[in-house]
């Protein structure tokens, strides 16, 4: 072999020495990039996880909130549907009640009758005191006429409590 060739071989092995050192490099670099790409991937997916495990854990809170508002609400509701039901009963009772006296004679309405000028009644015509006004002319009512009376008066205490409770109603659930 002859020097020219003995360098040569000697170039070539050089230059195959730093090709594989190169190539061997080359594949430990790779490989420590891929590794340190995989910890970002995983770090990122961990602080990934953690936004969502905060995100997730709001909601909880916010619909555990509205549901406790909501059941605050309704038993409000039902206490004040309680309420006034026990209204309504208890003036259906005193109706009934008062419409007992008068079919059984126990209570009679009448009015009290105005002057008439042409009349000798003493009844005066300016007001006075609200209360018993003594010496003063009253006409009683017809049974029959007074039980209609109740009646109108019974529906529009009906109608006032029923009002109540829908204006409750109304306060309560709208803000």
């Amino acid at each position: 072999m002859t020097p020219v060739q003995k360098l040569i071989g000697l170039v070539l092995a050089i230059l195959l020495a730093l090709a594989i050192g190169f190539g061997g490099a080359w594949q430990v670099q790779d490989w420590r990039l891929g590794k340190k790409m995989a910890e970002r991937i995983a770090e990122q997916g961990a602080r990934h996880q953690k936004e969502l495990d905060a995100i997730t854990g709001e909601a909880w809170r916010q619909q555990a909130a509205e549901q406790n508002k909501r059941l605050a609400l309704e038993q409000q509701l039902a206490g004040q549907d309680q309420q006034h039901t026990k209204e309504l009963s208890d003036a259906q009772r005193n109706q009934a009640r008062l419409r007992d006296q008068l079919a059984t004679a126990d209570v009679r309405l009448s009015v009290l009758l105005a002057e008439d000028p042409a009349s000798s009644c003493n009844v005066p015509t300016a007001p006075g005191a609200v209360g018993m006004v003594h010496a003063a002319r009253r006409a009683q009512l017809d049974p029959a006429h007074a039980q209609r009376i109740v009646a109108i008066t019974d529906a529009g205490d009906n109608a006032i409590i029923a009002l109540r409770a829908c204006q409750a109603y109304v306060r309560a659930v709208a803000p």
